[in-house]
């Protein structure tokens, strides 16, 4: 998601009367709504939609996989990386027995941390796309969009040997002509349903309590390991949400045996 300056959930309303009231709770909701959807009127499939559709194809998934048929499943994802703080959270993931998906931006981070790019594919986590230079998509001619989405492919893929298969767009907004594109590409757009916005604060406990108010099966929970709240908030977070009986998987470990399509979009 990566958005310092996105503009605040409710607003204050100056005017009075009950039709004013009512008026601005529908905003409120609907402004808060968007935020933890992060997406401008997509239509989304749920995690188990795609798991009663199972796949052919599927590929054998790496530690951490579990039947989330059975199991109470969860998944942690970043956004924005790699950066200062990755090889702290990649420790802490490693250590806690916890697999992710990242998804990653070109400019400034791949091209500045390769090393961890690789390490995030060797220590068997999900490495996926933020986009080149987190612009945002639904602005953008189809060139324009079609590089933005290319550049990433390709360096992952060098760093890797494994072209990505999941995108996020960048503040989950999206439209027909990017899935189209990502279709193209053979990525599938994945949004969330918990968000700390932890871009917004640098309190780790104030990060951990959103995230677990929010979490419930199937979630998709939306972080940054570029803030220096985030990763301090992680141990936390997980041990938390383990005793309460969820287990952690990647994006696509949450949707097995089903497996996420090009240009449809997940949440």
């Amino acid at each position: 998601m990566y958005s310092p300056g996105m503009p605040s959930l409710t607003q204050k309303m100056k005017k009075t009367g009950t039709a004013f009231r009512t008026a601005g709770t529908l905003a409120a909701t609907a402004a808060l709504t968007l935020a933890l959807s992060g997406c401008t009127g997509a239509d989304t499939t749920a995690p188990s939609t795609v798991r009663a559709r199972p796949a052919t194809d599927i590929e054998t998934v790496r530690f951490g996989a579990a039947d989330c048929r059975e199991v109470k499943c969860i998944a942690l994802t970043f956004d924005a990386g790699p950066s200062e703080h990755s090889a702290r959270l990649l420790d802490i993931l490693k250590e806690k027995q916890v697999p992710a998906t990242f998804f990653l931006l070109g400019k400034r981070h791949i091209e500045k941390y390769p090393e961890l790019v690789r390490r995030m594919a060797d220590e068997g986590h999900e490495v996926a796309s933020h986009t080149w230079d987190h612009k945002i998509l639904t602005r953008l001619e189809p060139e324009e969009i079609r590089e933005e989405l290319e550049r990433p492919n390709v360096e992952i893929e060098r760093l890797t040997g494994r072209r990505p298969t999941l995108m996020r767009p960048p503040q989950g907004r999206t439209d027909d002509t990017v899935h189209a594109i990502s279709r193209e590409l053979g990525l599938s757009e994945v949004l969330w349903s918990v968000t700390a916005k932890d871009y917004r604060t640098t309190d780790s406990d104030l990060i951990t309590r959103r995230v677990l108010a929010q979490s419930s099966r199937d979630g998709i929970i939306l972080l940054h390991d570029l803030y220096d709240g985030t990763v301090p908030a992680v141990p936390g977070i997980i041990d938390a949400l383990k005793e309460r009986g969820y287990v952690f998987v990647t994006v696509p470990q949450l949707l097995a045996p089903g497996k996420a399509e090009p240009g449809e979009v997940y949440r």
